[in-house]
């Protein structure tokens, strides 16, 4: 049955990876044919889940929806553009400065998609190209997504395989995090300054837009900007008052719907069904893996080739991840890679987890390909005729990925390890 558990995981990633066939298909897909062939029993597929990141996900969804819906997301992007009074590199910090910071709270999907629309008015505006500002968007998307438990999808897998808490995240990839922003954000400088000199008469322009002009009622705002802050909140002292990060979401999200006085159906349709679904299938596919000692072969591999050593086994997880993830979607490589250093983790040491954490987050910038919130960027350049090809990131994530990598290199080996 191993094989059979290796052919169904490949296929399913290759399928994901090509994009010709929709993720969630592929996957529950590939989690029933597991089921129906006997690589691993009902009640195993279903222990397989991982029911705590899906309700952390809904939960998220949920209260993200409901502060997006009072316009402030679209203030905030509009109001850093003003401070930024049009000179490249406040534009440049401003924008990508809150990319990373909204992405590490939010799903970056959706930070891309709420600060990618106002970038564009922007930069039509002031009439410089919106493509080096939306890449460097994405970058900082990704990166900023690694620096906690719910920033980004991989974390979350992660959170849920090692029992790490909230604040855990924060102390261990929070500070590589920023260092490496701060370094591909000067890389971002440097690469287009030239690029984004707008004209004095445009500057002028952006300054008369009227910022709040999008927002809700005050009422509206205050109890969605309130029930996100106190999930937030909540998410810091978790560990403290004994609360799991899905149930403080779930909690959070209920408290919004009722403070809110909000239709539960309207709620109910902003959660993206087809990405918990997807998460569903795959974890029944790497749960395949891990019944028919696949993954514990792996780990002992890792362990043959890195001879023991801690420090090696966290470099060759931190590095392999990055560039597997350059190939292929990131959550189901940090989902079939999260058993495997579980194996290799010893108690109490999380250099492992902190390198896979890394090394996925931070691979997403590699190509086009890499990660969700990518793709939705290409698109949403793609609707306002400004092409992005592969190849074009390609020059622009590699560099930046392998900056922001050797930044946390030296994180890792001069404080972790």
């Amino acid at each position: 049955m191993e094989s059979a558990a290796i052919v169904l995981f490949v296929v399913a990633l290759g399928l994901i990876a090509s994009e010709r066939v929709d993720r969630t298909k592929v996957a529950l897909a590939g989690g029933a044919l597991a089921v129906l062939l006997g690589v691993i029993h009902q009640h195993e597929a279903v222990e397989a889940v991982d029911w705590g990141v899906l309700g952390l996900l809904a939960g998220m969804m949920i209260l993200v929806w409901g502060t997006e819906q009072t316009g402030v997301f679209d203030y905030v992007a509009v109001r850093v553009a003003q401070w930024s009074r049009g000179r490249p590199v406040r534009l440049v910090v401003g924008l990508t400065g809150a990319t990373a910071l909204a992405s590490a709270f939010l799903d970056n999907v959706t930070t891309v998609l709420l600060m990618v629309p106002v970038t564009l008015a922007i930069a039509d505006a002031l009439e410089i190209p919106p493509t080096p500002l939306v890449i460097a968007e994405v970058v900082a998307s990704n990166i900023g997504g690694a620096a906690t438990l719910i920033g980004d999808p991989p974390n979350i897998i992660i959170a849920g395989a090692s029992g790490l808490g909230f604040m855990d995240f924060i102390a261990g990839v929070g500070p590589p995090a920023l260092l490496a922003f701060a370094a591909v954000t000067a890389a971002t400088l440097l690469t287009y300054l030239r690029r984004l000199r707008p004209s004095p008469e445009r500057v002028a322009e952006l300054g008369s837009l009227d910022a709040s002009a999008g927002l809700g009622s005050r009422r509206d705002v205050s109890i969605a900007l309130g029930c996100l802050g106190v999930t937030l909140a909540a998410f810091f002292v978790h560990q403290f008052v004994g609360l799991e990060p899905p149930t403080i979401a779930l909690a959070g999200a209920v408290l919004f719907l009722v403070a809110g006085r909000i239709d539960v159906e309207r709620a109910l349709h902003a959660v993206e069904w087809p990405t918990l679904l997807f998460f569903m299938g795959l974890f029944v596919l790497v749960g395949a893996l891990e019944v028919t000692g696949v993954l514990e072969h792996l780990a002992g591999f890792l362990e043959d080739a890195t001879a023991g050593s801690r420090t090696k086994e966290a470099m060759v997880v931190m590095w392999g991840s990055a560039l597997a993830s350059g190939v292929v979607d990131n959550i189901p490589f940090t989902a079939a890679m999260s058993p495997v250093v579980d194996r290799l983790s010893a108690p109490g040491d999380d250099a492992a987890w902190w390198a896979l954490s890394i090394g996925a987050c931070y691979g997403g910038n590699f190509t086009l390909v890499a990660a969700s919130a990518n793709l939705v960027a290409a698109g949403a350049l793609r609707r306002a005729d400004h092409r992005i090809t592969f190849g074009q990131f390609l020059a622009v994530g590699v560099p930046m990925t392998l900056l922001s990598l050797a930044v946390a290199t030296a994180w890792m080996l001069l404080v972790v390890l």
